[in-house]
């Protein structure tokens, strides 16, 4: 019998519609920001809807940095973030010489702990980033009675969630300032590296749009094509250079279109592994407490109990001798040395969301995935959990 081919942790599902499209950006002669990076922006504007505006970024980090800046976050102010999250949702904070207050998470989704919220407010505290994880989204509407009781501005981290809905509402359309959405290789669409930034407040979108390219204030896609002489410009702050080309904006406007799509395929596999997984030692993922919500199913953890009687870590030994990737979401910025020691995080501060990772396992869960290529993995997890 020959071996079976390694099933990776995760693919992008990119079609001949992206790579025809890139090849047009590369023969227009556009290959940094401009005509597809403008065409992108617009059509994830219109699919979010409801008025908002949307900034192409060269990644989801960078338009984190761009939305906490746009809302004023200064040296010495504190922005509460969940531990159970990747590390850029904190380090963005200190990019402003800001301070991320770690707090816990919620036992059944990981997603910020409103509670935990509450009590981490001091006279220093601006803002809230939740993070919508694994593309559940948070309990906005207690995070943002918080935020509008303590006049704090609330970015949503919304890496995950893509085509997210909370109480029927798509991630992105909330009364929060600013959401920030990521098109990484592995998310559940791609332009490779990239990101957006979506919001209904004008100030906020004009200011990021002058931080997006060094602080000048024209467009200069606009300046390159007018008709006319339009060399002049000014720099008007000391911006950065977070603009998202057109090689991968182009990605992004077949993506964005195959979205709707590729949620339903993920939906189907989840729900899938759910009926099969049933009569495991396993913790399920979390669903929607609402029947008008919608998870995009960026990922599936699952937890292992005690009694499976296997940890973690050797599980996910166990699935890669059967040729099957898996992940771990996260490592808590708790435990990581350059928060851990920074901030004199203790592991005891943070009971759930230290108790999550040392149980959690992520299984492969992406488009690419043939009906096959599940089977075989539920059947490894099956038999080595001794079912």
């Amino acid at each position: 019998m020959s071996e079976q081919k390694f099933l990776p942790f995760a693919l992008p599902d990119i079609g001949e519609e992206e790579i025809n499209e890139v090849v047009d950006a590369l023969r227009s002669g556009w290959v940094t920001t401009g005509p597809k990076t403008k065409q992108f922006e617009a059509d994830f504007a219109a699919f979010i809807g409801e008025g908002v505006e949307a900034i192409a970024v060269n990644s989801a980090t960078a338009g984190l940095h761009l939305a906490l800046e746009a809302i004023g976050i200064q040296p010495g102010d504190e922005v509460i973030v969940p531990s159970y999250t990747f590390t850029a949702t904190a380090e963005v904070v200190r990019y402003l010489g800001a301070d991320p207050v770690c707090v816990d998470v919620d036992p059944a989704s990981f997603n910020i702990s409103p509670a935990a919220i509450r009590a981490a407010i001091t006279p220093k505290t601006r803002a809230i980033m939740p993070v919508h994880f694994a593309g559940l989204a948070c309990e906005m509407d207690e995070i943002l009675a918080i935020a509008r009781e303590h006049g704090l501005k609330v970015v949503e981290d919304a890496a995950h969630a893509l085509p997210t809905r909370y109480k029927g509402k798509l991630i992105g359309t909330l009364d929060s300032d600013v959401t920030v959405f990521s098109f990484y290789a592995n998310k559940t669409m791609t332009t490779g590296e990239g990101g957006m930034v979506v919001s209904k407040n004008k100030d906020i979108i004009a200011r990021c749009k002058i931080m997006r390219l060094h602080g000048i204030s024209r467009d200069a896609f606009d300046r390159y094509v007018s008709k006319t002489p339009a060399w002049f410009y000014e720099v008007v702050a000391p911006g950065f250079k977070y603009n998202m080309p057109d090689t991968a904006a182009a990605m992004g406007i077949h993506q964005l279109k195959k979205i709707a799509g590729f949620q339903q395929k993920r939906e189907l596999m989840a729900a899938r592994f759910d009926r099969e997984l049933a009569d495991l030692p396993l913790i399920l993922p979390a669903r929607p407490a609402d029947a008008a919500g919608q998870h995009a199913w960026h990922l599936y953890p699952v937890r292992i109990k005690p009694e499976a009687g296997i940890s973690r870590d050797d599980f996910i030994v166990r699935m890669a001798e059967k040729g099957i990737g898996c992940s771990v979401h996260f490592i808590p910025l708790h435990r990581q040395p350059v928060w851990r020691d920074g901030y004199q995080l203790q592991r005891s501060a943070f009971p759930v969301a230290d108790a999550a990772f040392e149980a959690e396992v992520t299984l492969p869960l992406y488009t690419r995935m043939s009906e096959a290529d599940q089977t075989r993995v539920i059947a490894a997890v099956r038999e080595i959990l001794g079912a």
